[in-house]
């Protein structure tokens, strides 16, 4: 059981006991928690040492109330299994039976994490994206160590950087860009690094968290975590450089490695806005942009061992490119992309699919959890002309939906018919030999299926909803 029932209220219970965090390998009783004089001798020990190491990361990640922490986190973000198969439902009843174990090996530096399963999906730019999903047990351990090494660094972080930072996110990141066109910076440098995480050099990456961590068993642990081969259709992938994305620990390596860079643009006294590795510096001039590029490619791929992706960098004006699906214009007013808003309708597009078999109020709800957050992520952006646009053609997709999913004449003709319709025009619109976009286009159409109709289905509006994020 997940969950135990205390004074009336389900609670989540603390699988770590208070002085859990000092128990050893070998421990008496059912999972190394049953008492005992070995054990007791072990606590105590393991105790005197921990005092004796008060600086020690790993006895403060050991600690009871981080490590459920970490195991309330990791069931939160359930996750899929990793190569082991074990679902997070599971860690409950695993870490009842090994927990004295797994804090032993990492109390002695021993702790081995298993293989990443390896899993590619599609980038909004096209291609592929790695991901390395860990095990269960492995993320508890990674979100662990994140509890304590994150807050420490995160100090130390740039300003300017935006991505996976507490209190931080892309809005924030875009509208600082805003505030430097507002100063009259319109050229931005747009630097790409190329397969970011599939390409951090680990020893560059140890080297930094070294300046950081002088624990030994917990820069041996993360270095395993950093070397942990990855298992694609069955085969084992060694792995000698990159952190693929899936795991919590891979975004803070990713700060940490990239903030050489946000220091060293700093130090130049240059105006940018990062997040995770995408980075926008922005000057006065063209000539200007084009020395910051050269000079910050260098940089990058000798300090750093990175690799710029020289095809998609570019020195341009604000608005002819975009951050993180923004569009930076003139004066500072923040617009949708062009290809941010092509990405949505390829989405609507397949959601309203004529021969995917759903009823309408099915297809309709669907839209709505993916437009609601979109319109949400985008409410920053001068666009409200761009929405009704794009009302009328989702409403016009509908349309063709519902003719088509009455198929024959009769059907359409009582359809429209109940609408209000004339029955004349509505056989006129039955009878035709248009194709299902044309008859979605008709007045017929527009008269039968009105906003009103679609709002009484439950289709939120684009435009009101931007209107009252905008309140």
């Amino acid at each position: 059981m997940d969950v135990e029932r205390q004074q009336g209220k389900w609670t989540q219970p603390s699988l770590f006991e208070a002085r859990e965090g000092q128990v050893r390998h070998g421990g008496s009783g059912e999972g190394g928690t049953g008492a005992g004089p070995t054990e007791e001798s072990q606590a105590d020990t393991a105790s005197t040492r921990g005092r004796a190491l008060a600086s020690g990361k790993m006895e403060r990640i050991c600690e009871r109330e981080n490590l459920n922490r970490a195991y309330k986190r990791v069931k939160r973000n359930k996750g899929a299994p990793g190569i082991d198969g074990m679902p997070v439902g599971a860690l409950y009843d695993w870490l009842q039976e090994h927990k004295a174990e797994l804090i032993g090996s990492l109390l002695d530096g021993s702790y081995q994490p298993q293989e990443v399963l390896g899993v590619e999906i599609p980038k909004a730019g096209g291609g592929k994206r790695q991901l390395g999903i860990p095990t269960v047990v492995d993320r508890l351990v990674q979100q662990a160590i994140l509890q304590v090494l994150g807050p420490e660094w995160d100090e130390t972080f740039s300003e300017q950087s935006y991505g996976f930072r507490p209190g931080r996110d892309a809005h924030q990141a875009v509208r600082r860009g805003a505030e430097y066109v507002r100063e009259g910076r319109q050229i931005v440098v747009d630097m790409d690094l190329e397969k970011f995480f599939d390409r951090v050099n680990h020893d560059v990456l140890m080297a930094r968290v070294a300046r950081r961590v002088q624990d030994k068993r917990l820069l041996r642990i993360i270095g395993r975590f950093m070397r942990a081969g990855m298992m694609r259709d069955g085969v084992r992938v060694e792995r000698y450089e990159g952190t693929p994305q899936g795991g919590p620990l891979s975004p803070l390596l990713a700060n940490l490695l990239l903030d050489d860079l946000d220091k060293e643009l700093e130090r130049r006294g240059h105006r940018f806005c990062r997040y995770a590795d995408d980075c926008n510096i922005y000057v006065w001039t063209r000539g200007a942009g084009e020395r910051v590029l050269a000079s910050m490619t260098r940089f990058v791929e000798e300090r750093l061992r990175l690799r710029v992706n020289r095809a998609k960098s570019a020195v341009a004006r604000v608005w002819e490119r975009k951050f993180l699906g923004y569009r930076l214009l003139p004066g500072g007013k923040l617009g949708i992309a062009a290809e941010s808003m092509e990405r949505a309708k390829q989405r609507v597009r397949w959601i309203t699919r004529r021969n995917r078999g759903i009823s309408l109020e099915r297809m309709i709800q669907q839209l709505n959890e993916y437009l609601t957050g979109w319109v949400t992520y985008y409410r920053y952006a001068a666009c409200k002309e761009h929405l009704r646009r794009m009302e009328e053609w989702i409403r016009r997709k509908l349309r063709c939906v519902k003719l088509k999913q009455r198929k024959r004449a009769k059907p359409i003709a009582d359809f429209l018919q109940s609408q209000g319709m004339p029955e004349w025009r509505a056989w006129l619109l039955a009878l035709s030999g248009k194709g299902w976009w044309r008859k979605a286009g008709s007045p017929q159409a527009h008269e039968a299926m009105t906003s009103a109709w679609f709002e009484s289905l439950g289709l939120e509006s684009l435009t009101g909803r931007y209107a009252a994020l905008n309140q």
